[in-house]
């Protein structure tokens, strides 16, 4: 059981890039970390670097798997508590990203399920366990509000979860609900996004976390921020 002097987190996709960077952040400040993460050898390599830090309950899984969110749900009950909520997994879709009209419809479900569906479906098993003041995160993208030619999939995924995520601050105004732009970053999926081109040129995602440090640490209002701003002090 968590003391009330030590904070709990669930971070998904956190094996790699921006899961795997906040996590490695959070373990240095000594929160509780329960992650998950679809790969299984990736994410027992995180899990072991992160515990020398700190508690850590890993458990590999695709969130779109009720069994799965049964799983993490689990964990966090044997806890007791949960500070705080981070859906960062997400799927790209299709590399190269086709436009609309050719879009597969199955894998445009599977995108929807992914990055929209499963995130809601994780917040209502967990909701029980966040109290007052406690944080939720989704991670979304600049596609979610900007036209882009070719993110018809993922940009709209993220443009729903953002919807979501407006409606459930105004339903639950006892939580601090924020969806959080962290701006392009040198991940895998980025790399997925550009086949073949060259993103050295992006930031790594270390450079986001601060942003998010400040939204789980401090006071702000619910709403859409952009981590690199929260990071920098600028107003948006």
């Amino acid at each position: 059981m968590a003391t009330s002097h030590t904070r709990t987190v669930l971070i998904t996709g956190a094996s790699r890039g921006l899961g795997l960077a906040l996590a490695r952040q959070l373990a240095r400040e000594g929160w509780i970390l329960v992650v998950d993460a679809r790969g299984i050898q990736e994410l027992e390599e995180a899990r072991r670097e992160l515990a020398h830090a700190t508690t850590v309950i890993a458990i590999p899984g695709d969130i779109t798997d009720p069994a799965h969110r049964q799983a993490l749900t689990r964990a966090v009950q044997e806890i007791g508590s949960l500070d705080a909520l981070i859906n960062n997994a997400s799927i790209l879709g299709p590399s190269p990203q086709p436009p609309l009209l050719e879009y597969p419809l199955n894998v445009l479900e599977q995108v929807y399920r992914t990055n929209t569906i499963a995130q809601l479906a994780l917040i209502q098993l967990l909701g029980r366990f966040i109290p007052p003041g406690g944080c939720i995160i989704n991670i979304t993208s600049d596609a979610a509000v900007e036209a882009y030619a070719g993110w018809g999939g993922y940009g709209s995924s993220k443009a729903a979860l953002e919807q979501l995520s407006r409606i459930l601050a105004v339903e639950n105004p006892q939580w601090r609900i924020y969806w959080v732009d962290p701006g392009d970053m040198r991940t895998q999926m980025h790399q997925q996004a550009f086949p073949g081109e060259d993103i050295s040129d992006r930031p790594l995602p270390e450079v986001s976390v601060p942003g998010l440090l400040a939204l789980l640490n401090g006071t702000y209002p619910s709403g859409r921020y952009q981590a690199r701003a929260l990071s920098t002090g600028t107003t948006q």
